[in-house]
C-alpha cells in the first residue's frame, strides 16, 4: 500500500520540516570562557540559536572548544570572517564552519589479536 505525503496534510508537513543552522566550530577558547560569553559575542552578528562549550566529562572542566549554531548563514559567515584569530578572554580564537563528523567504529581503537595472517 502506498501512503502519500498528502494523505497526513499539515501535521505531516510540520513533522517531516526542520531547521538547519550553520554549526560553527570556535577552538583554543580560555578554560575560564562561558556560553553566555560566547553567546554573547556572536549575537552582535545575528541571532543565535545554541552555544554548547565541550566539557571533559571526568573533570567537568571546559575542553576549550565548543559550537555555536545560526539560523542565518550570512550572519554566521559574517561573525566567522570577523571572529577567526581575535582575542575572547585573553586567548586567540579560531572560528570556522564545523565540517560533519567522522563516522567512527565500534571497536574503539582495540586491535583484533584473533586475527590469523
Amino acid at each position: 500500500m502506498c501512503v502519500s505525503s498528502a494523505h497526513f496534510g499539515l501535521a505531516g508537513l510540520f513533522l517531516s520540516f526542520k531547521l538547519v543552522f550553520m554549526n560553527i566550530f570556535v577552538a583554543k577558547l580560555s578554560f575560564d570562557t562561558r556560553e553566555s560569553t560566547l553567546q554573547e559575542v556572536f549575537e552582535e552578528f545575528g541571532e543565535v540559536e545554541s552555544v554548547k562549550i565541550i566539557m571533559d566529562k571526568f573533570t567537568q572542566r571546559s575542553k576549550g572548544f565548543g559550537f555555536v549554531e545560526m539560523p542565518n548563514d550570512e550572519e554566521a559567515l559574517n561573525a566567522i570572517r570577523s571572529l577567526d584569530d581575535t582575542v575572547l578572554d585573553g586567548r586567540t580564537i579560531v572560528v570556522k564552519k564545523s565540517e560533519p563528523r567522522e563516522r567512527r567504529n565500534n571497536n574503539r581503537g582495540h586491535r583484533n589479536f584473533d586475527r590469523r595472517y
